[in-house]
């Protein structure tokens, strides 16, 4: 699902982000990414979604060189993975339902497809009676369920998720993971970039530990292997 192979990143003024890492997820696979603030978890992730290049190095998403992927090309990949951010990144001016339905409008969903995937997605995070509320409206913990919820209503095999529970309180941290689990089982592969030690250790899913640009512990917790 996921390769990197020997992948530097160098940033202006001589800045090495990333330094000659190399990294495969398998279809399937839950990934914890963790590492202190400049230990190049977000340069990793801005990659994957092609909003960075590499230096140097190759990039596989699905079998698929994004070093070669033609620049009209990139927004279907994109549709091909959910993204979860840390603050949201709701419309805030359209409804819970509509955010959502605007992701299956810009892929060409037609019409009469639309309202049946929404409501299906929205019952998955259980946020089917909010479906008319604004994000304003709601408490942090189920604007990003309504966030889980958009990312997913694509159907994407890959979600990628950048610091889900960071603006959340331990409850409904708990139940974002929970969720992320969830959808995982479904078939999913989930790769979620957090500092959030004891979601890490409770959930015991594959770690990659970043330090410096470097890759310095792979644990497959889940059933896989340890490294």
């Amino acid at each position: 699902m996921i390769a990197l192979d020997n992948v530097t990143k160098t940033y202006p003024g001589n800045v090495q982000a990333l330094r000659g890492i190399s990294l495969r997820v398998e279809k399937g696979e839950f990934v914890f990414v963790v590492g202190e603030s400049g230990s190049g978890k977000t340069t990793l992730f801005k990659l994957l979604l092609k909003e960075l290049e590499p230096t140097s190095g190759a990039i596989y998403i699905n079998n698929k060189n994004l070093g070669k992927l033609r620049r009209k090309r990139v927004p279907i990949l994109r549709r091909g993975i959910g993204v979860v951010f840390q603050d949201f990144r709701l419309l805030k001016d359209r409804t819970v339902y509509e955010n959502i339905a605007f992701a299956q409008r810009v892929v060409g969903v037609p019409a009469r497809n639309i309202r049946k995937n929404v409501m299906a997605v929205l019952a998955l995070v259980g946020l089917t009676d909010k479906a008319k509320s604004r994000p304003d409206e709601l408490s942090g913990g189920e604007q990003q369920r309504v966030a889980l919820a958009r990312a997913l209503v694509n159907n994407p095999p890959l979600l990628l998720a950048d610091e889900p529970t960071g603006n959340l309180d331990p409850k409904n941290s708990w139940e974002i993971m929970k969720l992320l689990e969830a959808i995982n089982m479904r078939g999913t592969t989930v790769l979620v970039v957090t500092h959030n030690k004891e979601i890490v250790e409770r959930m015991k899913k594959r770690v990659i530990s970043m330090d410096k640009g470097l890759i310095v512990n792979d644990e497959k917790k889940g059933g896989y292997y340890y490294e």
